[in-house]
């Protein structure tokens, strides 16, 4: 066996091991793209729920009751979020 022989078989074995890593960690399937789709746009609801809590909390001061239910819903839909990048 030469030097490059050698070399052919550890190649191979790097790429079937790097293959089986990203079967592994990425599944790949239309529903994990579906989920991914939804996170991100919860996540632009939850930055601009946000950003409007904060608007309203400076602008309106007297307005406490909708401030909080503005920013509680925006961390409510974080949360959910959450729960779909860690259980799927």
């Amino acid at each position: 066996m030469n030097q490059e022989d050698v070399d052919k078989i550890i190649a191979d074995a790097v790429a079937e091991s790097k293959k089986e890593s990203r079967r592994k960690w990425h599944k790949g399937s239309s529903s994990q793209d579906n989920i991914t789709k939804t996170r991100n746009i919860l996540n632009w609801i939850f930055m601009v729920g946000f950003a409007v809590a904060v608007v309203i909390y400076f602008a309106l001061p007297d307005q406490r009751v909708l401030f909080f239910s503005i920013g509680f819903g925006a961390v409510v839909l974080k949360l959910v979020e959450f729960y779909l990048r860690f259980m799927f």
